[in-house]
């Protein structure tokens, strides 16, 4: 339990319901696995059944990756389930995903209380899960999806888009033309050979003005020899 109040934190998560807790004696444990997410655990709200626990949201999601008669038609991956959430209106009201226990996972009646089925892709000669693991898969999931800005870090590696690039190759362009390159027909094949290979490159921002940067110094250079 602490290593989930940890993940949840990690992303931004801080509503916990726990349904019948059984933890006495393990307070000191639980807040040292949380390290610096115990307020989590502090705060968590407590109820008899899970009946109790979800009765105020408007969505429930069941993780399990059983199937089964009363286990809902169909189940949605962790990223299916942010994007979805994601869609959702503000007005939709809050929405709690339910994890059962490591022991037995969420059993049919469970399953029943919620409104869809989730789970996690995993190899088959070994598909269980620790709790925290999951739940931090999906914690992740929706944290990136909410807001992807939260998501990126300095120096993460995120490719140009169709319009950058479009600008980068008609600035090479530009300066080949500056050079006469383009005396005979040619342009057009060329800017979409560039096109082409810095799409399928996926080269960042940086990484292009870098290249421009050298395209631009070259024919400097050669203009600068022109005028000696």
């Amino acid at each position: 339990m602490g290593a989930v109040c940890r993940a949840m934190k990690n992303f931004g998560l801080s509503r916990l319901r726990l349904v019948e807790p059984e933890f006495e004696g393990e307070d000191g444990v639980i807040r040292a696995r949380a390290i610096h997410a115990a307020e989590l655990w502090e705060n968590a709200e407590c109820f008899d059944s899970l009946d109790e626990a979800v009765k105020d949201c408007n969505l429930v999601i069941g993780t399990t990756r059983r199937r089964g008669k009363n286990r809902k038609q169909v189940s949605m991956s962790p990223w299916e389930i942010a994007a979805f959430l994601e869609a959702r209106p503000l007005a939709a009201g809050p929405a709690a995903i339910v994890f059962g226990n490591e022991r037995t996972g969420l059993v049919d009646e469970e399953i029943k209380l919620c409104n869809i089925a989730s789970h996690i892709p995993v190899d088959e000669t070994f598909p269980s899960l620790n709790l925290s693991h999951a739940v931090s898969i999906y914690a992740y999931e929706i944290f990136k999806t909410m807001d992807p800005q939260k998501g990126t870090v300095k120096g993460q590696w995120l490719p140009l888009n169709q319009q950058t690039i479009e600008t980068l190759v008609w600035e090479i362009s530009e300066n080949f033309a500056s050079l006469g390159f383009y005396k005979q027909a040619g342009r057009e094949e060329q800017e979409c050979f560039f096109r082409d290979i810095f799409s399928r490159a996926c080269i960042t921002k940086r990484e292009g003005e870098y290249f421009s940067s050298l395209i631009n110094r070259a024919v400097r250079l050669v203009e600068k020899a022109h005028d000696i």
